[in-house]
């Protein structure tokens, strides 16, 4: 009789204890599958990210290139030197400043990085998102140090390439009426965010341009520095 009992109790400690692991496994399987559905979650939020961000990154590339043809189809057939942007409005969805905020006052091309885009006239976080700007200095091609800043953006848009320019490389500078003048690269290094020496002015009566960007790995800047050829 007591071995009756004895079984009987064991037998329910069992079932008891099979109950538990059950309820146990059951709700390990619903944190997998949580786990599961919320990994899928942040997979597809990353990709709508990457794609958000590759989108935009072109847009801002064409639109600045787009910029700049017109840019040269325009300059034509105007004698101001104080031209306009008078196709912004075309880019309004993407960009906010308004167009009397800056003028283009020439533009930049570097062959051997594929690089052709306007210089505006005013630097600030908007127009940086538009094309490179002048940072300091006076207009393109007279003597003294434009300083041109641009974006280094991830998809290899605006300035994001000048850290492989090398010495006697060449830049070409354009002004508002097309004529252009050859700068021979003649140094390059990276100093902290907060030097600014490289705007100084003391050219030694030369025509200087110094390119600027930013190296957000290490909170550094890029700087290019090259010298006309005339």
């Amino acid at each position: 009789m007591n071995q009756i009992l004895a079984n009987k109790e064991f037998s329910n400690i069992n079932s008891s204890d099979n109950s538990i692991n059950l309820a146990h496994d059951k709700r390990n399987n619903h944190i997998l599958l949580f786990a599961f559905y919320f990994s899928i979650f942040l997979i597809f939020i990353g990709i709508l990210l990457l794609a958000y961000f590759i989108i935009t990154m072109n847009i801002r590339d064409n639109s600045s290139k787009d910029l700049v043809n017109s840019f040269s189809v325009s300059r034509i057939y105007s004698n101001s030197s104080d031209y306009m942007i008078s196709n912004f409005n075309n880019y309004s969805n993407t960009f906010s400043p308004e167009p009397s905020d800056f003028s283009i006052i020439g533009s930049v091309s570097i062959e051997k990085l594929n690089i052709n885009y306007p210089i505006l006239s005013t630097c600030s976080e908007e127009t940086l998102k538009i094309a490179p700007c002048r940072f300091a200095g006076g207009m393109p091609n007279e003597i003294g140090n434009l300083c041109i800043a641009g974006h280094n953006y991830a998809n290899g848009s605006f300035f994001a390439k000048i850290s492989s320019l090398n010495l006697n490389d060449e830049i070409f500078i354009y002004d508002i009426y097309g004529n252009s003048l050859s700068y021979m690269v003649y140094d390059k290094y990276e100093t902290s965010n907060n030097d600014i020496s490289c705007t100084s002015q003391d050219t030694n009566n030369k025509r200087v341009i110094t390119l600027m960007t930013c190296n957000s790995l290490k909170d550094t800047r890029i700087i290019v520095k090259a010298v006309a050829n005339s």
